[in-house]
């Protein structure tokens, strides 16, 4: 089956992801999307070209040989192709997960210039779910150790990916969390039903076995600073924290009762099952049959009103001052709350929050908005139109409009460079900061980003690392 034309490739149309149905899935946190069987997986990989220079890899932030891994799959060689994402990316299951390829990897495939791209991240995934459900853990070699020791501030994508290299370049690697889990964003910022727990944790176990240590209840800044780990006999120290300050509205109302941060919000449903309450200890408001609007575009937004949509609300509402065309989140994500019913309310933007006279939230006045010139971000400036404000009844707000970086390590590290925004001064080909022996990768140096680029500088970072102790 695989000795067929190009022609009759390119005739396969992009196999479906089979997932929960619409109206049962908003009802539970199981995962939606289902996963490839082989025969979907075989007949989407036959889609693939097999290109002779695969233009798809400069679209991956890791560098996966993904042709390569496509045809094995083709071959049936799921394990095989297993091993060959491996070699440059030891969170397969994750990505193949969360990772926006339809802007990454995919928008840059051969069979999209004329159709639907191959399903690269698809394929990804059901690789990784294959291997971890039909065979016990492969670790790849690991070269002889070296005696150098580094230290992983934080455990989210850019820390486990740099550990990952690191380790199989025969260093020595701690990783400090300062939550009582590992994972980062990828345990407390993002749904189950998008990315189970299970998931991350295996993967995690898979750099345990390497040889990786894990240290939680650590803030690096208050239980030791950078310097004390330099002190403590660490040769380098790789700071991947993340940006995890949420970011507010700044309006009138804010500190109502009812008012959340994304990150509180998704943070006690998803690591600490608020949605289990009173079986587990952290209670979150009670969205039960309640009105909840989330507010922002993001993949987050959508996080946070899908979740709500899940804990019962009665409406669940996305507020966002542009278009569906400025949003950025995925166009999956997006689809998904649809489906599910969530409600879009575009072009309006908050003025207040409205309480009651128990400090209880209420509502919100919005104004409408309509779209000018394009802003520094690329898209068109929203500009409040005079006279159209109006009030919506809510009982729960979702602030969702981004991240900053937390300040703690900034406070305790006085020789280290930060930009304007509290992001780390980086070398960008070598992720070097001003202070000798620490590098810093992930969104504590770009702002809020995806999974896979902060996984691409934990592995830039981890080679620089290298380099650098084969010097010292």
């Amino acid at each position: 089956m695989n000795e067929i034309s190009k022609k009759d490739r390119m005739k396969i149309p992009r196999q479906p992801m089979p997932e929960q149905d619409k109206l049962e899935r908003r009802t539970n946190f199981s995962e939606v999307n289902l996963g490839f069987t082989e025969e979907l997986a075989k007949m989407e990989a036959l889609r693939c070209l097999q290109c002779p220079k695969p233009i798809c890899i400069e679209g991956c932030p890791v560098e996966v040989k993904i042709s390569e891994f496509i045809k094995l799959v083709s071959e049936g060689d799921f394990l095989g192709a297993a091993q060959k994402i491996k070699e440059d990316n030891l969170l397969p299951a994750i990505c193949g997960r969360v990772c926006p390829q339809e802007e990454q990897c995919e928008v840059k495939c051969v069979v999209g210039k004329k159709g639907e791209p191959v399903a690269i991240g698809r394929l990804e995934r059901f690789v990784a779910d294959f291997e971890r459900e039909h065979t016990e853990l492969r670790l790849p070699e690991l070269k002889p150790k070296t005696g150098k020791r580094v230290a992983i501030v934080g455990s989210g994508p850019a820390g486990l990916s740099c550990a990952g290299d690191l380790i199989q370049m025969g260093h020595e690697v701690t990783v400090f969390e300062a939550l009582h889990e590992l994972g980062g964003v990828l345990i407390y910022g993002i749904p189950e039903f998008r990315l189970p727990k299970e998931i991350v944790k295996a993967e995690i176990n898979s750099l345990r076995a390497l040889g990786v240590e894990f240290v939680t209840n650590a803030v690096i800044g208050f239980t030791d600073t950078v310097d004390e780990l330099l002190a403590n006999d660490y040769d380098a120290v790789f700071i991947a924290v993340g940006a995890g300050l949420p970011y507010f509205l700044n309006i009138e109302g804010e500190n109502l009762n009812g008012v959340y941060s994304s990150n509180e919000f998704l943070t006690r449903v998803n690591l600490m099952k608020a949605y289990r309450f009173p079986e587990f200890d952290t209670p979150v408001f009670n969205c039960k049959d309640k009105n909840v609007a989330v507010f922002g575009g993001g993949n987050t937004a959508m996080d946070a009103v899908r979740t709500s949509k899940r804990l019962g609300a009665k409406n669940a509402y996305i507020i966002y001052r542009r278009s569906d065309v400025e949003m950025p989140a995925r166009k999956e994500e997006i689809h998904h709350a649809k489906e599910e019913g969530i409600e879009f309310i575009l072009l309006a933007n908050p003025k207040r929050f409205i309480g009651d006279e128990n400090g209880w939230l209420k509502g919100v006045e919005l104004v409408r908005m309509e779209l000018g010139e394009p802003d520094a971000s690329g898209r068109r400036k929203p500009i409040p139109i005079e006279g159209s404000e109006y009030i919506l009844d809510i009982d729960m707000a979702v602030i969702a409009i981004g991240n900053g970086s937390n300040p703690i390590i900034q406070n305790t590290t006085p020789d280290l460079q930060f930009n304007k925004w509290g992001n780390i001064s980086v070398n960008e080909e070598t992720m070097e900061t001003s202070k000798k022996g620490v590098f810093a990768g992930g969104d504590i140096v770009t702002g809020g980003a995806t999974v896979i680029l902060a996984m691409g500088a934990g592995r830039k970072a981890a080679k620089a690392i290298n380099e650098y102790l084969s010097r010292s």
